[in-house]
């Protein structure tokens, strides 16, 4: 064979290697330790100290071990990650083990609660632990996106830009959980706490908070309806909101698991009013009759919706809606009237209190008048 013929050939011959050791990695050449996660392959092992973790973080932990927490987590705290090739995370856990002791379930998490961060949590002085490593990641968890959950969300919005919002209006109907600690988890919680009003009963703890997200359509059509009574009333110019829109409770019946331990997969059932109600909004033509007509009633006292929210499947929580309710001008109802099907004249709906009403009803006539906020689950 000449060489000419030789060379010809070396370029192919070059190649056929090349992807022999592709396809077998034994032939290739052992690589240095590399200081990336074992994974991802793309981040920086997590160094702790001294000790430096085979992962990035815990979800590549979870995810190498296949998906299993309890293979990469600390065997005594679940928090942090284990000392590869040991069953704990240092010698702190491995003594408390052997020692016979048990991690308090009420104990704080050691590890910071923003989004992808492996640090400690801050001491404070006296030897308590805080919930995140500094001030500036407990204010950025306070106000994140909670689409994206990255970026800070922008002022009177649930989200950090137009990309994200649009992007959760084209996956509506959904609806998204909003993390504890959240600027938004705490004012629908304070509000749940703060409204609960029955005598002799104690309010329960709000365990997960969902925002509702409908269809742009959907949305349009509250804001159009919205703006109409805000035309005829003036509230704004009164110093109120547009339309006197103000945030109102509902009970009603879940069919399903929706929202239990993060579950936000809406059922199917025609009868879970739930689901419904979040997928399509309300519907004055399901509503039952009540003591004043055909409505959509809603109520400012949280202990009283908690009365109208039923399981069907049993739950350690129960299910609420906060809604956003268009109120504009309300004709104050001390009696009951169970022919309406319309709030009276010159009135935009219907304010059941005083009299023999204990607590408070809010009652609107029309689909558009109202629209589901927030899911709020809480214990039984």
């Amino acid at each position: 064979m000449s060489v000419d013929s030789v060379a010809a050939h070396l370029p192919f011959a070059l190649s056929l290697l090349h992807a022999m050791a592709a396809q077998y990695p034994g032939l290739q050449k052992p690589q240095r330790s590399s200081n990336l996660c074992e994974n991802c392959h793309l981040n920086p092992k997590y160094k702790e100290g001294r000790k430096t973790h085979p992962y990035c973080s815990k979800s590549c932990a979870e995810a190498n071990a296949g998906g299993n927490s309890s293979n990469s987590d600390c065997d005594f705290c679940h928090s942090r990650l284990k000392h590869p090739g040991h069953p704990f995370c240092g010698k702190a856990c491995a003594k408390k083990a052997a020692a016979g002791q048990t991690a308090s379930s009420k104990s704080p998490p050691s590890t910071c609660k923003a989004p992808g961060c492996q640090k400690a949590v801050h001491t404070k002085p006296g030897g308590t632990c805080g919930e995140y490593c500094s001030l500036s990641h407990k204010t950025l968890t306070e106000m994140l996106c909670i689409l994206c959950l990255r970026n800070p969300k922008k002022a009177n919005s649930h989200f950090c830009g137009r990309h994200c919002s649009h992007d959760a209006e084209r996956k509506g109907p959904m609806i998204l959980e909003v993390p504890a600690g959240h600027v938004t988890f705490k004012s629908v919680a304070d509000q749940f706490k703060a409204s609960w009003r029955h005598p002799g009963t104690t309010c329960p703890q709000v365990k997960r908070v969902y925002k509702v997200i409908l269809t742009p359509a959907s949305s349009q059509a509250y804001e159009n309806y919205k703006s109409s009574v805000e035309a005829r009333g003036q509230f704004v110019a009164a110093g109120r909101s547009k339309g006197n829109e103000n945030r109102r409770w509902h009970g009603t019946r879940r069919e399903c698991l929706l929202g239990d331990n993060g579950q936000t997969q809406f059922c199917t059932s025609t009868t879970c009013s739930l689901c419904c109600i979040l997928r399509t909004s309300f519907d004055v033509t399901k509503a039952a009759w009540g003591s004043f007509g055909q409505g959509i009633y809603t109520s400012s006292t949280s202990s009283k919706s908690n009365d109208f929210s039923r399981n069907v499947p049993k739950s350690p929580m129960k299910a609420i809606l906060l809604n956003k309710v268009v109120v504009g001008k309300g004709c104050k109802m001390s009696h009951a009237n169970k022919t309406l099907t319309a709030p009276p004249s010159g009135c935009d709906s219907v304010l059941a209190e005083g009299g023999g009403i204990v607590y408070d009803e809010l009652i609107v006539f029309s689909n558009d008048a109202i629209r589901p906020s927030f899911l709020v689950m809480y214990e039984v």
